[in-house]
């Protein structure tokens, strides 16, 4: 069997994914490549789109700490930030990995601590 995977594309010039496409066999492994030119920009998201066009998040990457989601077979090195390359790893591929693959980056603050209201 051949596993099919393609990288979905941008509307940005500042994120860019690659290879665009890989054709491997079943049980090999597959790496695809994504990077942005975003400032502040430290995370990174990792989504496969299945066959019948849903979309399942398959982890992030937070600055250099990856983060896959719970009982996804991949695995994230690199890093998140500007200038930076995030490469998602899938190993021992079949079937059901044949997809479109995107990454996405975001921007992330820490929540606000309000001040404590004052009763009048």
């Amino acid at each position: 069997y051949v596993i099919t995977l393609f990288t979905g594309s941008s509307l940005s010039d500042q994120i860019h994914q690659t290879p665009p496409d890989l054709f491997r066999k079943q049980n090999q492994t597959a790496e695809i490549h994504c990077s942005h030119t975003i400032d502040n920009y430290h995370q990174i998201l990792w989504y496969k789109q299945s066959v019948d066009g849903s979309f399942q998040l398959l982890g992030y990457m937070w600055t250099n700490s990856a983060n896959p989601e719970p009982g996804m077979a991949v695995k994230m090195k690199g890093g998140a930030s500007k200038g930076q390359i995030c490469t998602l790893i899938l190993e021992e591929l079949h079937l059901s990995s044949s997809a479109v693959y995107y990454c996405a980056c975001s921007y992330h603050t820490p929540p606000k601590i309000l001040p404590r209201a004052t009763n009048c």
